[in-house]
């Protein structure tokens, strides 16, 4: 099991960020549409990427380990998507 590096906490936008259209795509068989759209408006602090991050984004990302209660847990391998 890889090791938590980070604990990232997960804030709520006024508006929806952008994401790409493969991130999207991507989550669509897992994820519902009222919670794709949640999620937009969610973003997190990235301490890999050094830039707010749409939680989608995150949440495709290799680091991406788990989210409890509004944190997120990051392995800090680096910030590419498992897609």
């Amino acid at each position: 099991m890889r090791e938590t590096k980070y604990l990232v906490k997960v804030h709520e936008a006024k508006r929806a960020m952008r994401v790409d259209k493969e991130v999207e795509e991507a989550v669509k068989g897992a994820l519902g549409r009222k919670m794709i759209r949640r999620m937009k408006r969610e973003y997190v602090e990235c301490p890999v990427a050094n830039r707010k991050v749409s939680f989608l984004e995150c949440f495709t990302c290799i680091s991406f380990i788990r989210r409890v209660k509004g944190v997120v847990h990051c392995s800090g391998e680096g910030f590419r998507r498992k897609l």
